[in-house]
């Protein structure tokens, strides 16, 4: 730059010559050169990140959904007391009930979330954190899992004093939970990231929850045989299956862990596909 002395008349500074070839001297060359970019996080640092972030803020904001999401699983069955007396019938509609918990947090509630953050920009944010966008999903997927566990434990619970049902089974919540979390999970957040609006990604995940609702909860010896094939289709479903044969007198345990092995497959699908889909929305 010019500089000014105390007469007022501007002196030009030197300009930078080249040394001889041509080159910049090493001090210019060293300045100008580009400055290394921080190293990518690792994977389950970021994921451990993102799920504390997503969890301190659905702590305040989700919990009223969650007592609404119980209250409507508990208001389902004693409504469905009236027409179901027991056995099988019974087993399916509290193992419905309790997982549509699940339905409702992971599925509904995540699909609107990730509709609303596409349409205001706030996938930019995350575009611009060096973190794989595995982490992000699965983060936010896994912090809003956690809050159903409570409601889908008291609906369980509920459900079996109603129906006179044995409760020693239900510690086989604490796997059916983030299974069958996982799968509604994933498939709520691609259908959020996937829709074009955020009013259609609203839609889609009312749907969703509506399915596991009438397809979950209702016995599957009153239906179709369209309406279970479509039932089968459902990720929940075999979640739904997993726990209900625990209220069987002698639970099948080998076809128990098949149910929760496939849950366990679709949930890894359905994540596969939301982290492509948030891929996909990010760049866009």
């Amino acid at each position: 730059m010019a500089g000014v002395p105390a007469n007022g008349v501007p002196i030009a500074a030197a300009p930078v010559t080249a040394g001889q070839g041509g080159a910049l001297p090493n001090t210019v060359r060293h300045h100008s050169a580009a400055a290394p970019l921080a190293p990518r996080a690792r994977f389950f640092p970021a994921l451990a990140a993102v799920y504390r972030a997503q969890l301190s803020r659905a702590r305040v904001s989700r919990i009223p959904l969650l007592f609404v999401a119980t209250f409507q699983s508990v208001g389902i069955m004693i409504l469905m007391r009236g027409v179901v007396d027991g056995g099988s019938e019974a087993r399916a509609v509290v193992a419905g009930s309790s997982v549509l918990v699940v339905a409702f947090v992971a599925l509904n509630l995540l699909a609107q979330y990730f509709g609303q953050l596409r349409a205001s920009g706030g996938l930019d944010h995350y575009a611009t954190l060096p973190v794989p966008p595995a982490s992000v999903v699965l983060g936010t997927a896994a912090a809003y899992a956690s809050f159903t566990l409570p409601g889908t434990l008291v609906t369980a619970v509920f459900g079996s004093v109603l129906f006179g049902l044995p409760m020693g089974g239900l510690w086989i919540l604490a796997a059916v939970v983030p299974l069958a979390g996982a799968a509604l999970a994933g498939l709520g957040a691609a259908l959020g990231l996937l829709a074009p609006r955020q009013e259609l990604a609203t839609l889609a995940g009312q749907l969703g929850m509506s399915a596991a609702l009438l397809l979950g909860v209702l016995p599957p010896e009153r239906m179709p045989d369209v309406i279970v094939w479509a039932r089968d289709l459902l990720p929940s479903t075999y979640g739904v299956e997993a726990f209900a044969r625990t209220f069987e007198p002698h639970p099948d345990w080998a076809a128990v862990l098949l149910d929760l092995g496939v849950c366990a497959g679709v949930g890894a699908l359905s994540l596969a596909v939301a982290t492509w889909a948030y891929r996909r929305a990010a760049v866009r």
